[in-house]
């Protein structure tokens, strides 16, 4: 529930071993052996990638370039019943995602299995036995619950808050670790805000989110109501819940401002004006009872969050604060107690927030839960089946290419002096690109999991998780960790170290084929490594320096080269404000800013690699098409994508990412190049030029 303290698109904060209850059921000291295990590529669903029966031609690319590439395919391939969205990430995802279920299926075949194996297989029983979780009902939070009914005052209510943080389940104070922004070689304690259960901060006061709000005090109602509160007395507890929230959130941040000032996240202070921030909540007792040592300074992120915590522990009657501790501690084990329970979590976060129209099969909520738990432990069996040598090495290549040029466009960019030009230049030199799986895996040895209880699974990884994360404080800062799993359709960029990282799962078309022509592959995962490196350079980015320090303004720039950078960034921030949605709502300029720097910043520099790499070779002009206009089609291709309604409004308030169809067309509609290919005139829709056109890097 806490706010991430990662950096956007940074690697996220985690966690250490800790020595088991149960030495015997802990994951051996050769975790990271694994036996053989195989794939049926029959089972798997088809892969998405660009096809000339795609294409819609009674439309003009000049003018719906997303239509024209995306449209036919789009009205032939509708939503899942099990999804909110569906696309080429999902369709990779889907395909993901059945290769983890023969994996987790052949791992949980062996009760005896050792090492990630037994993790995964440990999870999979566990998590598909339910019938055995259905008999069990609320019985598995029935000491936590009693503990929560036993709170007498605010004393008591602080030390409960302190104890479960231990566990790794800070509800409304918790603490990780992540590099110091003035240091990024080194690891700090940091802490956020949290607490709420709406997706973010204007769903708790914009007119248009009312019914949103009435939905979810229902939803509080009936998830006490299941954990044994007599009805009439969960619906007050319910309105209880909602106002301490609303409190909660008139004191925090919203999501767009902490996409757009990324120093949000970093407040150093002592220890000692910590506890004094927070008379009625002591930091020190607080790392104490984390059992690790307290440290001279923390960064406290949102301090206004935590004045209000602090005055809400002195003020908010205990019967209140107990209706609070209580609906959350259920509402976040709901997806792994009995039906009853997940029902009642896809009615309202699924169903109600995101427009899903049917409940996720059990098997896929049980790999979600493995994802989240014991992630890399799946990732390590995935590479050995789903990512073949040569796609690495390929990878690389196109990497190497696509630094070359960038580095080519910062030497000629005519807007920026020589002096920032070598600073940028000393980023570029030390980006630091990851492919398919870590060099080194972690390790698991300590977590102690077994074929009984899938709560008391989840809940000893979550302590083991947090426990690993919090050694790491006051500790290098260990870069060869990933955020990411390699069964993750995603790429990442993570400023703090200057890495680039590029999961396995991602690697597949539209977005690669070591085997597809030069074009589809820098229109697809060239122009997904191009976005990665220009994060280093986009609004947030560029606030950090080579080594990963972050800077105030101007930061590594001279002052006119930063005032000019961001009047061409505000042009960009006018396009897509303009951008309207089939209903007529405006995109958020701001808000999606980084990442259409990123997307504009990426497909010029994939173009400038794509006709470096064939460079002196014949244009095939396949099935009708140049290859100009094949990449950029690739390009859109990777921006196909259906929402549903509920799930188009939540992303307009809280994604930093643009819609899907309006990637499609953004970066694109800025180049000479997409005007040259497809023969597009001034005055065209796919068409910027003078003082509309946009160029950054």
């Amino acid at each position: 529930m806490l706010l991430s303290l990662a950096v956007t698109l940074a690697v996220t904060a985690c966690q250490r071993e800790t020595a088991p209850a149960d030495a015997s059921a802990a994951a051996p000291a050769d975790a990271q052996a694994t036996r053989e295990m195989t794939l049926d590529e029959s089972k798997l669903p088809p892969l998405n990638q660009f096809q000339l029966a795609d294409l819609d031609t009674s439309k003009n690319a000049c003018t719906d370039f997303a239509g024209y590439a995306n449209a036919k395919f789009l009205a032939a391939h509708p939503i899942p019943g099990d999804r909110t969205s569906w696309g080429a990430f999902e369709m990779l995802d889907e395909r993901s995602t059945a290769i983890q279920h023969q994996l987790a299926e052949q791992a949980a075949a062996d009760a005896n299995a050792g090492g990630v194996e037994k993790l995964v297989g440990d999870f999979w029983a566990t998590g598909m036995d339910e019938a055995k979780i259905n008999a069990e009902g609320i019985e598995p939070l029935r000491d936590e619950l009693a503990r929560i009914d036993a709170l007498a005052d605010s004393a008591a209510i602080a030390a409960w808050l302190r104890e479960t943080a231990a566990r790794g389940q800070g509800f409304l104070i918790g603490v990780g670790s992540m590099p110091d922004f003035k240091d990024s070689s080194i690891n700090i304690a940091a802490t956020g805000q949290g607490g709420l259960g709406l997706p973010d901060t204007p769903y708790y006061k914009d007119a248009d989110k009312q019914d949103i709000r009435e939905a979810y005090v229902a939803h509080i109602a009936k998830v006490l109501e299941l954990s044994g509160v007599p009805a009439a007395d969960a619906a007050t507890q319910a309105e209880h819940v909602m106002a301490f929230e609303t409190r909660l959130a008139a004191a925090s941040k919203s999501r767009a401002e902490f996409s757009r000032d990324v120093s949000l996240y970093y407040n150093p202070m002592p220890v000692a004006d910590a506890d004094k921030l927070t008379p009625n909540f002591s930091w020190t007792q607080f790392f104490e009872a984390q059992g690790v040592e307290q440290p001279e300074t923390f960064s406290v992120s949102v301090p206004d969050y935590f004045r209000e915590v602090d005055a809400m522990l002195a003020d908010v009657p205990v019967e209140q604060w107990k209706s609070y501790l209580r609906f959350h501690v259920v509402d976040s084990a709901s997806p792994y107690l009995s039906d009853a329970f997940v029902q009642q979590n896809y009615e309202f976060y699924n169903k109600t927030l995101s427009g899903q129209k049917e409940l996720e099969p059990r098997w896929k909520r049980v790999l979600g839960t493995i994802d989240g738990q014991v992630g890399e432990a799946m990732g390590q069996l995935y590479v050995k089946v789903a990512f073949p040598p040569e796609s690495k090495a390929k990878m690389e290549a196109l990497i190497a290419n696509l630094s070359e040029a960038l580095k080519v466009r910062i030497e000629n960019l005519e807007w920026m002096s020589p002096e920032t030009k070598t600073r940028a230049l000393e980023k570029w030199a030390t980006f630091e690109p990851r492919v398919g799986y870590p060099d080194k895996w972690r390790e698991w040895n300590g977590l102690a999991t077994g074929r009984d209880s899938y709560l008391d699974n989840v809940l000893a990884a979550t302590e083991f998780n947090y426990k690993w994360d919090l050694s790491k404080i006051g500790q290098p800062v260990d870069k060869t960790e990933w955020g990411m799993r390699p069964q993750t359709v995603n790429a990442s960029y993570n400023p703090l170290a200057n890495q680039l990282t590029f999961p396995a799962a991602i690697l597949q078309p539209p977005f690669f084929d070591p085997d597809a022509t030069e074009e589809l592959n820098y229109g697809g995962i060239g122009a997904v490594i191009g976005h990665e490196m220009t994060h280093g350079y986009d609004d947030q980015g560029s606030r950090f320096d080579a080594k990963g320090t972050f800077l105030p303004d101007p930061g590594w720039w001279t002052q006119a080269d930063f005032d000019g950078f961001r009047a061409r960034t505000g042009k960009l921030v006018a396009q897509f404000d303009g951008y309207k949605t089939d209903d007529g709502r405006n995109l958020n300029g701001t808000h999606t800013l980084g990442e259409n720097i990123a997307d504009l910043g990426g497909l010029a520099t994939a173009y400038d690699a794509m006709k470096k790499a064939t460079a002196g070779t014949p244009d095939p002009m396949t099935d009708g098409l140049t290859r100009d206009q094949r990449f950029f089609l690739n390009w859109a291709t990777v921006w196909r994508r259906n929402f549903t309604p509920e799930e188009l409004s939540k992303r307009l308030v809280t994604d930093e990412h643009a819609l899907a169809g309006f990637r499609a067309i953004g970066a694109p509609s800025n180049l000479p190049a997409f005007a040259a290919a497809f023969d597009c005139k001034p005055g065209d829709a796919m068409v910027r030029g003078g003082e509309e056109q946009v160029v950054i890097w």
